[in-house]
C-alpha cells in the first residue's frame, strides 16, 4: 500500500499544479493580496503554499493575465492583484475547458468503474 501512496503524491502534485492557477483566477475579481488568497483558497480546500503562490502570480501579471497595485497606506505595504480584462477572458474560456475535462472524465470513470472494482 505504500507504494500506490507515494504513487498518488506525486500524481497529486502534477494535477494540483494545473488546478492551482484556476484556483487563484476564480478569486481575483475582487483585488486580493497573497496572503489573502492563500486564506481563502485553504478554506475551500485548496492549499497552496506561499512558495508556489507568489511566483504563480508574478508569472500571471507577467502574461497580461492580471493588473496589479501596490498599498502603502497600511503599515505593511501590499500588493494586491485583480483580473485584468485578457484574464477575466481567460478565466471563463478555462473554466469551460474545465467542465469540459471534468464531463469527459466523469464518463470515462464512470465506464471504467466496474472493471476497477472487479465487476466486469
Amino acid at each position: 500500500m505504500k507504494d500506490a501512496h507515494e504513487h498518488l503524491d506525486k500524481l497529486m502534485q502534477e494535477l494540483r499544479r494545473g488546478t492551482i492557477t484556476i484556483g487563484v483566477l476564480s478569486q481575483l475579481s475582487e483585488p486580493q493580496y497573497g496572503y489573502s488568497l492563500v486564506t481563502m483558497l485553504g478554506k475551500n480546500g485548496i492549499r497552496v503554499e506561499p512558495g508556489t503562490l507568489y511566483p504563480l502570480l508574478r508569472r500571471l501579471e507577467k502574461q497580461g493575465l492580471l493588473d496589479s497595485k501596490w498599498d502603502t497606506n497600511e503599515a505593511r505595504p501590499r500588493k494586491y492583484y485583480l483580473l485584468s480584462k485578457t484574464g477575466k477572458e481567460v478565466f471563463e474560456l478555462l473554466v469551460g475547458e474545465w467542465k469540459n475535462i471534468v464531463n469527459s472524465l466523469n464518463h470515462v470513470i464512470e465506464d471504467k468503474g466496474d472493471d476497477v472494482d472487479g465487476n466486469d
